[in-house]
């Protein structure tokens, strides 16, 4: 009975630090400042294969794959977007997807870093010039670890053993995110001994959201129908939502048990 009076004490602390801090707010510009930036980083991606000469993960390998989960005039229309893409996967348009990803990226980054600042509750005393650095570092290997991370899990090899060697890559890449902005985001860079409970949650949180998003995907989702189509963008958009609210929860998490050990 004690055990489970301090679970509860440590929820409502999360619940009432996240209405002080207004972090649903934080989390909700985090979620879609990253959703507006998989646009710039999914014609990155298509650029990169078309430059260097890999469509054949579109034409052999993709496409095989959703063709028959689509309407044969949405998948064509698809298809023939990014045959273009791949076709003129020029070094400007991969020069422009990766000014609009990093522009993208930083902004959720200033998000992130903001939401750490009030959830340690310090001022943010960087200058314009450095912060701006911060963000934009931060952003970019974030977001490029995180879209990397989603390919290797819904895109990767299949099987047994090579499905355990996808998901063990994708979970040290989110492990490597989650610890570079627990520990440089914030204007006070906290100890790491603390900080391993609300990463660990983090990562157990996504590698759940992530599962739960495939089978919604492999089994669910009907993109044949407009409700099927418009309620997957709904899930999408709910799963990068809750991705962000996970990750300030982990981090609000590991701030509660640093002042109580520090009491």
């Amino acid at each position: 009975m004690p055990r489970r009076r301090r679970r509860q004490g440590v929820v409502a602390e999360i619940w009432a630090a996240f209405v002080e801090h207004n972090l649903l707010t934080y989390a909700a510009a985090i979620a879609f400042q990253g959703l507006i930036a998989l646009v710039p980083l999914t014609l990155l991606t298509f650029g990169l294969l078309g430059a260097t000469g890999h469509r054949e993960l579109w034409t052999d390998h993709a496409a095989p794959t959703i063709s028959g989960r689509l309407t044969a005039p949405v998948f064509d229309g698809i298809d023939f977007s990014v045959r273009r893409i791949l076709d003129h996967g020029t070094a400007g348009l991969i020069a422009v997807s990766v000014v609009l990803s990093v522009w993208y990226l930083t902004a959720a980054m200033r998000a992130v870093i903001e939401a750490l600042d009030r959830i340690h509750d310090v001022r943010e005393r960087r200058s314009w010039g450095e912060l701006f650095v911060t963000a934009l570092v931060l952003g970019a290997l974030s977001g490029g670890c995180l879209f990397a991370a989603i390919l290797i899990v819904v895109g990767g090899p299949r099987g047994i053993v090579l499905g355990l060697v996808r998901w063990a890559a994708a979970l040290v890449l989110i492990a490597g995110v989650v610890t570079l902005l627990l520990r440089f985001a914030p204007a006070q860079r906290p100890d790491t001994g603390w900080a391993s409970i609300g990463g660990g949650l983090i990562i157990v949180s996504w590698v759940v959201a992530s599962l739960l998003f495939r089978v919604w995907i492999t089994y669910v989702a009907n993109f044949k129908t407009p409700i099927g189509t418009l309620t997957t963008l709904l899930v999408l958009t709910s799963y990068v939502f809750v991705s962000a609210v996970v990750f300030l929860i982990g981090a609000q998490l590991d701030e509660l048990l640093r002042k109580t050990r520090a009491a």
